[in-house]
């Protein structure tokens, strides 16, 4: 019975982790995108700026495979962009190598790393909105898929968050106001002109699409104790640091080698519920690669087995409990956690590379919809971050554009 309850919520679990981007092809692993030097920024540049993003990603052998890259531009909800030429959205070519690699140095797991600089002389942007950078294998098969937008700030956007909410003050709720200011651009249907979108801590899978404003002029849109802008502060993120094999550090039980499997096992210290807010710092969910000597980090690294452990926990007979951040960038299935009766506990185990995690546990129903985990608690200290994107596509243009982003921190 199980079984079948998991295979009908992964139907819907294509937002559960809170990664933009994804990995299709198993033999590929570790893969990180950095916006600029920020590790926490999220894949968002500013179009004609000249900022860069650095992907990064591990193939687990040390054969040569020949991959390349492929710019795609999409709608505001990920589907293809139709009615566009490439020169139009396009400067350069597209379908082409990645030409900057190199194999793992002494790491019991072999691998090849491989790295691409975005956008670059070759292959740039033109307009703003969203983009898919799909990356091919030599087969012309995808192995992943990298999400990122483009902005030109054409619109103002003004964005504030308060845990003084319409369901209650202080509680377990988080309250977002916006407001819109078209500029120069011409509005004349706000309603099929105008798209927004607002997220909490960069996801996806609750994030707040298309809320009818509260006012509305000839110049500007107003959210202003919206009920639909409200949503549940949740905890702040679990985090830990593995950057040597042969010892624990910060977040660590235990770190352990497998003789039968030729495996290095990293043990996190298990989550248990926690009934009230404990300020601590984190980085909502982000992530970076790095091992103890931060040196030649891409190919001296090595790779570990990762068991999380939310113990105690009752068994939730209609929902899955999942392990989410950005770096949760494979198959769904792969950060549900699987409850185990006899230690009354719920654990998944997760081949990732040395470095700096952040990670939470989410509830997931039937339909695909998230919630904080009841034993991880919904707390109004909780310090998030809130994203706002605008999004206008103008009369006779056929492509939306994002021309609004702003992003604040509730503390």
């Amino acid at each position: 019975m199980r079984k079948v309850l998991l295979i009908l919520l992964l139907f819907g679990m294509t937002l559960t982790c809170s990664a933009w981007h994804y990995v299709t092809a198993p033999n590929i692993k570790g893969l990180q995108v950095i916006t600029g030097d920020d590790f926490e920024a999220l894949p968002i540049l500013t179009l004609g700026s000249g900022e860069r993003m650095t992907i990064g990603f591990d193939e687990l052998s040390h054969e040569y495979h020949r991959f390349t890259y492929q710019l795609e531009p999409c709608n505001p909800d990920w589907t293809p962009t139709e009615g566009l030429f490439e020169s139009d959205w396009l400067v350069g070519f597209n379908n082409l190598p990645i030409e900057d690699y190199e194999n793992s140095l002494n790491t019991t797991t072999l691998y090849t790393h491989y790295e691409l600089t975005f956008p670059n002389r070759e292959c740039r942007p033109k307009m703003s909105g969203n983009y898919r950078l799909h990356i091919l294998d030599e087969d012309d098969e995808e192995a992943l898929t990298v999400e990122f937008r483009v902005v030109e700030p054409l619109m103002r956007v003004g964005l504030s968050a308060t845990t003084n909410t319409d369901l209650g003050l202080n509680t377990q709720y988080q309250q977002v106001a916006m407001t819109v200011n078209y500029d120069n651009l011409r509005v004349t249907q706000p309603a099929e002109q105008i798209q927004t979108i607002v997220m909490q801590n960069g996801r996806e899978d609750n994030m707040k699409v298309n809320v009818k404003p509260n006012s509305v002029t000839p110049q500007s849109l107003k959210w202003e104790y919206n009920r639909e802008l409200i949503f549940d502060a949740g905890n702040e993120y679990h985090k830990f640091e593995v950057l040597d094999p042969t010892h624990p550090t910060m977040g660590l039980a235990s770190m352990r080698w497998d003789d039968d499997t030729r495996t290095w096992h990293a043990i996190p210290v298990p989550c248990e519920p926690r009934r009230n807010y404990l300020y601590d710092v984190d980085a909502n969910g982000a992530f970076i690669q790095r091992n103890s000597d931060n040196y030649e980090i891409n190919r001296t690294s090595e790779y570990v087995y990762v068991h999380y452990r939310l113990q105690p926990a009752r068994y939730y007979d209609n929902a899955q409990v999942v392990v989410s951040g950005r770096w949760a960038t494979e198959a769904p299935e792969n950060y549900v956690m699987e409850y185990d009766e006899a230690s009354q506990s719920y654990n998944a185990t997760v081949m990732q590379k040395l470095g700096y995690y952040n990670y939470q546990l989410l509830l997931v129903d039937m339909d695909g919809t998230t919630h904080p985990l009841p034993e991880e608690g919904s707390f109004f200290e909780t310090e998030n971050t809130y994203q706002a994107l605008v999004y206008y596509k103008g009369t006779g243009e056929r492509s939306w554009r994002l021309v609004g982003y702003q992003s604040i921190r509730l503390k």
